[in-house]
């Protein structure tokens, strides 16, 4: 971890023209942008540019009704066009009749996508939403919000609405963002402005962010995913430890994960930038930790060589507090102490904090059988977080892997597994990490996988959604002993069956109360 000076370095993404544009203020007229994808954050990405005066072609593959409507909207209010279809996807349109000075990319597409390599075979620079909007947030006569920065394979949107809780209830005004809630664009616009910022940040976004300078930042973990998009698993570990890049007062890491300790010592970051750990045992110095069963700081207080400040007891978490909802409360904290808020708004953040759905959530607990949805749980390293929590597990998982290895967690947690129902369409990497360390456990096999992958017998459709669902809630009941939770953390994610993570969730919740009885519902956790 060094210190360096602020500012930044023309390269790759920048050309001595982007490199004034660091102001709404600045002068963006006539400035050639292709915007690529109309997803929430490329609207966003358009609107704005349109609004700075640049002069803006849109593309995205999907000729979708929702796209349709978008585009009659840019066009309304001053895109120069908006292309939509496949074959336009793959090529890097002319604007007014000129390459552009600048490409501007919805997270989701990666860098071997055919339009963004062309684009960065021409030499021209790509940013995502989130330099994009890091580079307008200063507007005169608008208050300028500081950034908090989260990536992490888990536990981001945990920890970003925790840390926004924390914010507000110190009295800042303050949003989560992001990869999260409101596109960060919509929030920069805000009239009356922010002072603080809590940003999620996924790897695909920060493989398009170069610029960013946060207040404070955190990795909360580190575990293979996404290799499908970044190429290999090096590269991903590179664009989430890039988060730590040029923070101007603490870099946040995880105990209890070398790696993330790693990425800070080799940060480039601002003259005076501190070190802060998290870790779910007893604190050293500079660390926020758990001392019996209270959240302590041992990092932002002046006596920190012997006593630590009380933040908030760990059972004001919830109900059912596993350990990683311990770790993400610790890292938020360390977060909004880094930016001068009070313990005590900290305590009171926790208190007010609802998390989201899907995450460790209490559905039913009845005849002696709790039944937890942690459909959020899209990989193994959420998923094992997951299962260390419970000691007795009928697991529900699977689904479309991401090219993962379920190897280590099967083993991990082998000893904990009552029984498991598989999910997916091809249920394979699962069911054979299974028979390697787990042969003596029950699994029971979707109905898609009987008669290949995907495919029930006499249909040509797979078995999917809720009905997929019905069955593996049905499965997991007779399977089930009393003190057994029955768990549902795919560690995969979700769209070769379902829509979403949470059309996942919800059609599991459904099925878990279409049973009879809906015993009794807790706060989510």
């Amino acid at each position: 971890m060094s210190g360096s000076p602020g500012g930044t370095t023309p390269t790759t993404w920048e050309t001595p023209r982007l490199a004034h544009l660091t102001s709404w203020d600045a002068d963006w007229a006539g400035l050639r942008v292709v915007v690529a994808g109309l997803g929430a954050s490329g609207f966003s990405a358009a609107d704005t540019l349109i609004e700075l005066g640049a002069v803006v072609v849109v593309v995205d593959a999907g000729r979708t009704p929702a796209n349709e409507a978008k585009a009659d909207t840019l066009r309304i209010v001053g895109a120069r066009d908006v292309l939509l279809g496949a074959g336009h996807a793959t090529t890097l349109p002319l604007v007014d009749g000129e390459q552009p000075d600048l490409v501007v990319t919805s997270p989701g597409w990666p860098p071997t996508q055919p339009l963004l390599a062309e684009a960065a075979s021409a030499g021209i620079p790509i940013w995502g939403d989130v330099e994009l909007a890091w580079r307008v947030r200063i507007r005169e006569g608008r208050p300028t919000a500081e950034w908090l920065t989260i990536t992490g394979t888990n536990g981001k949107t945990t920890t970003v609405g925790l840390t926004e809780s924390m914010l507000i209830a110190a009295g800042k005004r303050a949003i989560a963002a992001g990869n999260v809630g409101t596109p960060i664009l919509d929030v920069i616009r805000d009239p009356q402005g922010y002072d603080v910022l809590a940003v999620e940040l996924s790897s695909f976004q920060l493989h398009w962010a170069h610029s960013i300078e946060p207040l404070a930042s955190v990795c909360l973990n580190i575990a293979e995913d996404h290799v499908d998009w970044h190429g290999s698993y090096e590269a991903y570990l590179a664009a989430k430890a890039s988060v730590y890049e040029r923070t101007k007062i603490a870099c946040i890491y995880n105990v209890e994960q070398r790696e993330t300790e790693t990425m800070v010592e080799d940060a480039e970051v601002m003259e005076g930038c501190r070190a802060v750990g998290f870790t779910t045992g007893m604190p050293s110095i500079s660390m926020m930790g758990v001392v019996e069963d209270l959240l302590v700081d041992r990092a932002f207080i002046e006596q920190r060589k012997d006593s630590a400040a009380e933040l908030a007891s760990v059972s004001e978490l919830g109900e059912v507090v596993p350990r990683h909802l311990v770790a993400n409360a610790l890292a938020a904290a360390a977060l909004v102490r880094a930016a001068g808020v009070p313990a005590t708004a900290v305590r009171d953040g926790i208190r007010a904090f609802q998390p989201g759905d899907h995450r460790i959530q209490v559905v039913a607990n009845e005849d002696g059988v709790l039944w937890i949805n942690d459909s959020k749980a899209t990989n193994p390293h959420a998923a094992s977080a997951s299962l260390a929590s419970f000691s007795s597990v009928v697991w529900i998982a699977g689904g479309l892997s991401k090219g993962v290895s379920y190897e280590d967690l099967v083993r991990d947690h082998a000893g904990r597994l009552r029984a498991v129902v598989l999910l997916g369409e091809d249920p394979s990497p699962l069911q054979g990490a299974l028979a390697r360390h787990a042969p003596d456990v029950p699994v029971s096999l979707p109905p898609t996988a009987h008669t290949g992958r995907g495919r029930d017998a006499g249909s040509s459709d797979p078995v999917t959604g809720d009905a997929l669902m019905q069955w593996a809630v049905a499965e997991a009941a007779r399977l089930a002993q009393d003190g057994d939770t029955v768990l549902m953390a795919p560690a995969a994610a979700s769209m070769d069956q379902f829509s979403s993570y949470a059309h996942r969730g919800a059609a599991f919740m459904a099925a878990v109360h279409a049973r009879g009885g809906q015993g009794t519902t807790a706060k989510e956790s």
